[in-house]
């Protein structure tokens, strides 16, 4: 089964680009074109892709907006000029899977599809870490959550504040002296008690819930 990946740019010489990438791989293969987070709700509904690549700045609805309506039906990779944009978080909280460099070689385009295409979140932990950077400056969350939290055993938590500091499952199972398997396992754990998707979710959760830079 190929991978069916949909493009939403508002410039067709970049809608262009990434399908000449996308139609290079054997596995994958272009499912439709939109010009603005209007026509890209209408492909996703039309065409179900598995992916698709949401630029944030667009006409008519912006990908956030086009993000927030489409992220059950599909997997969202957003496309950004810049490491990270004032708009980047909003489109992770509305439910995009990670997102990508415009001037991302390739190859890392190409893995991004793959990574998303499998359920999994695609999001550097420098990344991450720099959303936490942003959290920090947002007035004090509101606790949220504490039900499902209280469902959570001690190490799960530990590991919630370690995803919530951007490490990477083999950072996380240094610090906390195990295997990364078992640190995989310990994610996989947390995930399901808390009904979230991926590890995006989980850092924005842990944030609302004011662990973020918890000790």
């Amino acid at each position: 089964m190929k991978i069916r990946v949909g493009l939403a740019d508002d410039q067709a010489l970049v809608r262009a680009g990434f399908r000449m990438i996308v139609e290079s791989q054997p596995d994958m293969e272009v499912a439709g074109e939109a010009a603005d987070g209007q026509e890209a709700i209408e492909l996703v509904r039309r065409q179900r892709p598995d992916v698709i690549l949401m630029d944030i700045r667009m006409p008519r609805v912006d990908g956030i907006e086009a993000t927030r309506q489409v992220a059950g039906a599909t997997r969202v990779v957003i496309l950004t000029t810049y490491e990270l944009d004032e708009y980047v978080f909003d489109a992770l909280a509305a439910g995009a899977s990670g997102f990508l460099l415009k001037a991302a070689p390739p190859e890392d385009l190409i893995r991004a599809i793959q990574v998303v295409a499998a359920g999994n979140a695609l999001l550097d932990p420098s990344v991450t870490r720099k959303l936490i950077e942003e959290f920090s400056k947002r007035p004090e969350p509101a606790l949220k959550r504490p039900k499902e939290l209280a469902t959570l055993t001690e190490r799960e938590l530990e590991v919630l504040k370690e995803l919530a500091r951007g490490l990477t499952n083999a950072e996380i199972a240094a610090r906390l002296h195990v295997s990364e398997t078992t640190v995989k396992t310990h994610v996989a754990h947390l995930l399901d008690k808390l009904a979230l998707r991926d590890r995006v979710q989980a850092v924005i959760v842990a944030y609302e819930a004011g662990l973020a830079g918890a000790g």
